[in-house]
């Protein structure tokens, strides 16, 4: 018989008898609906959307002048660069060049394309450097459409000639894809499991419902992306975050049934139990992660909120995955849950010597921590403000060709490019105005823009055919990542032109320009957003763990595991801190929309630690009352399944390190991290120090009246102990 009482009543447990029960009938409906999922989802689900918006900014306001007034302009573009060793006037390259621009030309995707040759503003004046314009005929050209061009121009490249194609297309479409990092991250996770479990079949279970649950989330979240459109990101995000948090609850469901099992459950019982104990924590869990995701809605762009309802109903299904389809496996699979085990050597023991009972390692842990609480908090919380201090310089901006591997052919338009015109001239600067007649003059801006120090140079402004409106360009001396030309644009903004354009409102956008926006906009909300997801997470929490005051921790705690995990990100990218050796190119800003993905993923993740731990400390502290013996037990109950769930998902995220997107690969570095401290310094130190010093306080409750839980009826027992 089981040693502990267990609910055998309820919704879930009526959904998980009906999932044994009938679980070919679940497992059907599983299989057919994925594969319907995936297959409507991948054939007519909607393309990305990567336009972000500066609300709105001047940016916002410059594009919507330009795209109202200039619609000759409006298209995408690419440059090639051109650098010659002899001169681009040099027969054999002249030849070369001329084909090279011919074949550019001739693509469907492309229009007219003019020669350097033609038009002397285009080279430099040694007549050794070159760039041209190669207009797209569309703004949504597709990725492979533009890989062509990119192969002839890296091609042509060589004996004294260097070619590049530079611009957003061409960078998007020589990133290669994420190729097998996902397969090494799943690799990982079943090594992880089989070194958990000892059993080839309890590993497979996590491996195949986390698979399943991600395809059929993935073909729900573009279908979605026709109501909400999401960018391409967020696709890797979601199989990140999938694979991560459905391998994990899985694994805390095939926990609480192999422990229940092994106290004498037959298979259905188990189940019952395990979906009633732990699936009720998953469910809780995950749903702190949806709405941790969905607290990405409060920062107002739409790109934004498309991550957030698309990476939200990738892990809303692992959720019903977790409770439906793993109790069907179950019901096939029974008692062969430790089947195909790990041989095991067992240590001999003399034959007269008494058997031995050893307290588990991370029950003498806790012991450790709880008997010095002070100094363990002190010691902890230090280590957590140390690498969260770097994240006090954090700087945001979006990677440009200057951030890109080296052996893009967009870096080399970019070195070509700034060797030539000057390293801004990848960061220009888009003045535009209304103007009332075709013969306004903007003379006076364009003159008090040009003599501004840190300008390199300005074009003559154009006016458009309707003579509404008119722009110039302007070229900054220092690059798109220099934080002198963010500088600038705020000077321009604030006093050049405010002071020159005398009663004509001129707003300066472009690329740069939006990308400051962009990242400022993101700054001034990001407060919001953080308030949002805490309120409702401690909300969610308090519910669950019936205590305001482990909710409370839970959310500091989680605060400082993110910390730490900003600032060892700024520490490795920004400040070039071991960057190389992880795959950065380059020192450079963090990507803007990194830290506001990065908050509520590890928020919500870090709550479903929060979760299994608590609930395992909860159950001990009801049936004994006393919260120093619950800490050590929870601990001792939950620290092997924790390690393990922590270990899947930092190899999961590593792998995103391993790819080819820097921005992904901050993500995912930056995610690792956060794991780690959590899993490590968060859990296994400040938690049972915490608690310690809490004693009794823990339990806090708004209207509870104190009582001694060991002492209550069996029915106020079983009904307190369900998690």
């Amino acid at each position: 018989m089981p040693t502990e009482t267990r609910r055998t009543d309820g919704a879930l447990a009526g959904l998980a008898r009906f999932c044994f029960r009938r679980r070919r009938l679940v497992l059907l409906t599983w299989v057919v609906g994925v594969l319907a999922l995936a297959f409507l989802g991948f054939r007519f689900g909607a393309p990305s959307d990567n336009a972000y918006s500066g609300g709105d900014s001047h940016s916002a306001k410059a594009q919507a002048l330009i795209e109202q007034h200039f619609p000759d302009r409006q298209g995408d573009t690419l440059t090639l660069a051109i650098k010659a060793t002899n001169g681009i006037d040099d027969a054999a390259t002249r030849q070369r060049v001329e084909k090279v621009i011919a074949d550019l030309a001739a693509s469907p995707v492309t229009g007219p394309v003019t020669s350097p040759y033609d038009d002397p503003t285009l080279v430099t004046q040694d007549r050794r450097i070159a760039r041209t314009t190669v207009p797209l005929t569309d703004m949504d050209v597709p990725k492979a459409d533009v890989k062509p061009l990119v192969d002839i121009v890296k091609d042509a490249s060589g004996q004294g000639l260097t070619l590049g194609l530079g611009g957003d297309k061409a960078e998007k479409a020589e990133t290669p894809p994420q190729g097998p990092a996902e397969g090494v991250g799943l690799l990982t996770a079943a090594i992880i499991l089989f070194i958990a479990f000892g059993s080839l079949v309890a590993m497979g279970l996590p491996l195949v419902t986390g698979l399943m649950a991600v395809l059929g989330g993935i073909g729900v979240m573009k279908l979605v992306g026709h109501l909400a459109p999401s960018p391409d990101f967020t696709i890797l995000v979601a199989v990140l975050i999938g694979l991560g948090v459905g391998i994990d609850y899985a694994l805390f469901i095939l926990t609480r049934y192999r422990d229940s099992l092994h106290d004498g459950d037959d298979p259905e019982s188990a189940t019952v139990t395990a979906i009633s104990t732990a699936g009720h924590a998953v469910l809780f869990a995950g749903t702190t992660v949806v709405i941790a995701l969905l607290g990405l809605i409060a920062m107002g762009q739409r790109m934004m909120t498309g991550v957030a309802i698309g990476a939200s109903t990738a892990v809303l299904v692992t959720m019903i995955a977790a409770v439906t389809l793993l109790p069907a496996f179950l019901g096939f699979i029974g008692r062969r849950i430790d089947s195909l085990r790990l041989p095991r050597r067992t240590p001999r023991r003399p034959r007269d010597a008494a058997p031995r009972e050893r307290r588990p390692l991370a029950e003498r842990w806790a012991g450790v921590v709880q008997r010095r609480p002070v100094v363990a908090a002190l010691i902890a919380t230090a280590i957590l403000l140390a690498l969260a201090a770097p994240a006090l310089s954090m700087r945001l901006s979006l990677p440009d060709a200057s951030v890109q591997p080296h052996d893009r052919s967009s870096f080399a338009s970019h070195q070509i490019l700034s060797e030539g015109f000057g390293i801004g001239y990848g960061a220009p600067m888009v003045f535009a105005a209304k103007v009332d007649s075709p013969g306004a003059d903007l003379a006076p801006v364009v003159e008090a823009v040009s003599t501004t120090p840190g300008i390199a140079f300005t074009t003559p402004p154009a006016v458009s055919q309707d003579g509404q409106a008119a722009m110039f360009m302007a070229f900054p001396k220092t690059g798109f990542q220099d934080e002198a030309t963010t500088d600038l644009v705020h000077k321009l903004r604030d006093e050049v032109l405010p002071q020159s354009a005398r009663g004509t409102e001129v707003f300066l956008g472009g690329p740069n320009a939006g990308a400051i926006d962009f990242a400022e906009e993101t700054s001034s909300r990001l407060p919001l957003m953080i308030t949002v997801v805490i309120v409702l997470s401690l909300l969610l929490l308090i519910l669950l763990v019936r205590s305001v005051t482990i909710a409370f921790q839970a959310a500091v705690m989680n605060l400082l595991s993110i910390g730490a995990a900003y600032g060892v990100l700024v520490a490795i990218v920004q400040w070039g801190w071991l960057g190389s050796v992880l795959g950065f190119p380059t020192e450079m800003p963090i990507t803007t929309w990194v830290p506001m993905m990065m908050f509520p993923l590890l928020f919500g993740l870090s709550m479903d630690y929060e979760v299994f731990l608590i609930s395992r400390i909860r159950e001990e502290y009801e049936r004994t009352g006393d919260t120093r013996q619950a800490v050590t037990r929870g601990l001792a109950k939950t620290a092997k399944v924790i390690t393990a769930a922590a270990a899947i998902m930092i190899a999961i995220f590593t792998t995103a390190v391993l790819g080819p997107d820097v921005s992904v690969k901050q993500i995912g570095l930056g995610m690792a991290v956060a794991v780690l401290v959590d899993a490590t310094i968060i859990r296994m130190i400040l938690v049972p120090a915490i608690m310690e010093l809490c004693g009794e306080a823990n339990w806090w409750m708004p209207g509870r009246r104190s009582r001694k839980v060991a002492s209550a009826p069996p029915a106020e027992v079983e009904e307190a102990a369900r998690i």
